[in-house]
């Protein structure tokens, strides 16, 4: 079929494609992420000089502790050049003999001017690990618009820059101190590859990187500009033509402003990358920095260890909503109120059948759910794997099927419902929620369900209510049953015989004028012990009608009977 779109008014003229990567022999589209990266989260730097109100102390203090328990081992954690509260918090975590770790390293920023460059080092006094991270723009459009600059005019900052950092490091920071360097050229994605290279060189020669001396290079996509694969290009063609390389800490550091940060980080790694710089839930400047939590969770989905801990994601959630004083999206990947939702009837269906048949496997091979592998459809992982309960997979509305409505009464009331019996109780549903619109929430279908199936037995419906029984067997086989119940208001004994005590039950119901007719009968019990009860479904013909009825009771016999008692109300309703 032919595309039928029209041309539209936009101004493309204005803009013009990204340049490729001249890299015929590209190797990075057949490798695989089999092992974490390294993590630098730079939500106390990037993150927060992103927010309208800044965070305060106190919850910079929350997002450090919070970063710390979840497992990263490298933190960037302010500007400290540039003010005064920057300054001071540096300095609270690092005179805090529990704040930091020892396995962590803490990371400050700093453009390349002397005096910053001095506060900056000046703030690290006294701390185990601490790197100083120097930054300066590299591309065209800042070397003619901001510094006007030549090429040599822009690698001499860098080259002076750290060449000043080496200094008032020797001279501040004492033998306690492990100390790294970091150097960006800012602007990557927008700098001629030649270039960057060149600086980084530079800077690799002022600053000698060799055993025992790594040097971090970190290539930012300041403002994502291209695509995913041609980001992973840039990032084969750096490594490859970068001296030195293994003393060389390659980091990424996408932002988001095209929405594909998470692909861009993973192809770097791919293409060769060591470390990956970002923040909780993409946070940062504009659309944000690339986000941790989807990228170490897409490793986890894969059976990749993140080494990092998100086992109780909405208390993360929680403290980052705090701190940001922002809301994650109710879709955002792994965390969002909705992302382990379904509302869509055929998902909700193969939702429910994906966990029966999991549980089925594991019962024949005599191991629990979490001893075998994930396979559930529409849910990439275990929502129970990130401290989400099972209560929020399914959620109801008009748009729902049996399939969602029978995983809340399983889920939820241990409740394993005939497919037909799930047909029936659906289109009780359906038109509750069409006619009322929006969600119901299983409380309400639990309530619909009762009301329907369980009358309350203290206000109790119906032509029958029975109370005690007893059953007899001759020596034939046959029942005799014999129920103590109210027929229409009226007290009375009811008697029957038959093959077995439903059918000796529907020959007593005929001696009161009903007729009624087994359909199917179904059992199973609701929990494990000498206090467990039965659930039993009867699907009875009652005159021009066919319903279904449920019993439970702690005697199965009773159950049964309970659950004729059931469809039969529900016929004369």
């Amino acid at each position: 079929m032919a595309n039928r779109q029209q041309p539209s008014s936009m101004p493309i003229t204005k803009y013009r494609g990204y340049e490729q990567v001249d890299i015929p022999d590209r190797t990075w589209p057949h490798q695989r992420i089999t092992t974490a990266p390294r993590w630098l989260s730079t939500d106390l730097r990037d993150g927060n000089q992103a927010l309208i109100d800044p965070m305060s102390p106190a919850r910079k203090r929350a997002m450090f502790d919070l970063l710390v328990k979840m497992g990263y081992k490298e933190i960037e954690v302010g500007f400290p050049a540039s003010g005064q509260t920057d300054f001071d918090f540096v300095r609270s975590i690092i005179e805090d003999p529990d704040a930091i770790p020892e396995d962590v390293t803490i990371s400050v920023l700093t453009q390349a001017r002397e005096d910053l460059i001095e506060r900056t080092v000046e703030s690290l006094k006294g701390a185990r690990r601490a790197t100083v991270h120097l930054y300066n723009a590299t591309a065209p459009v800042f070397r003619r618009v901001v510094f006007r600059g030549s090429r040599d005019d822009i690698k001499q900052i860098a080259v002076d820059g750290t060449r000043l950092v080496m200094e008032y490091a020797e001279k501040l920071l004492g033998p306690e101190t492990e100390f790294g360097y970091q150097y960006s050229p800012e602007i990557f994605t927008d700098t001629e590859l030649d270039f960057a290279l060149e600086v980084c060189e530079a800077v690799m020669d002022t600053y000698q990187p060799g055993p025992g001396r790594e040097i971090i290079l970190n290539l930012p996509a300041t403002v994502e500009r291209s695509t995913p694969s041609t980001h992973a290009d840039r990032f084969e063609w750096m490594g490859r033509n970068l001296s030195r390389r293994e003393y060389v800490c390659l980091s990424v550091h996408p932002h988001n402003d095209r929405g594909t940060a998470v692909a861009a980080a993973e192809l770097a790694l791919m293409a060769g990358a060591d470390r990956v710089e970002g923040c909780l839930f993409g946070q940062g400047e504009r659309t944000g920095n690339v986000d941790l939590v989807t990228l170490g969770m897409n490793l986890f989905s894969q059976g990749v260890d993140p080494q990092i801990d998100f086992s109780d994601i909405d208390e993360i959630r929680r403290t980052w909503e705090y701190c940001n004083q922002m809301e994650v999206h109710p879709r955002h990947p792994y965390v969002g109120d909705l992302v382990y939702t379904s509302f869509s009837g055929s998902h909700q269906d193969a939702i429910k059948k994906g966990f029966d048949a999991m549980e089925a496997e594991a019962a024949a091979k005599g191991v629990t759910v979490d001893d075998i592998e994930w396979a559930v459809p529409y849910l990439p992982i275990d929502p129970k794997d990130v401290g989400r309960s099972y209560e929020a997979v399914i959620r109801v509305n008009s748009q729902s099927g049996k399939g969602g409505i029978a995983y809340v009464l399983k889920n939820d009331h241990k409740l394993d419902l005939p497919r037909r019996m799930q047909i029936e109780f659906s289109k009780l549903i359906q038109a509750k929620t069409d006619a009322e619109g929006g969600e119901i929430t299983p409380t309400a279908i639990w309530d619909v369900f009762q009301d329907e199936y369980l009358p309350n037995p203290d206000n109790p419906w119906g032509r029958i209510q029975v109370a005690n029984g007893q059953t007899t067997t001759d020596r034939d086989g046959i029942d005799t049953l014999t129920v103590e119940a109210t027929v229409d208001g009226q007290e009375t004994t009811l008697v029957g015989t038959g093959n077995g005590p439903i059918s000796a039950f529907f020959h007593a119901l005929q001696g009161v004028g009903i007729d009624v007719r087994l359909l199917d009968y179904q059992e199973h019990t609701m929990s494990e012990g000498a206090s467990a009860q039965a659930a039993s479904y009867i699907e009875c013909a009652i005159g021009d009608k066919v319903l279904w009825g449920i019993g439970i009771d702690a005697n199965t016999t009773r159950a049964s009977l309970k659950a004729v008692v059931s469809a039969v109300n529900r016929a004369a309703r």
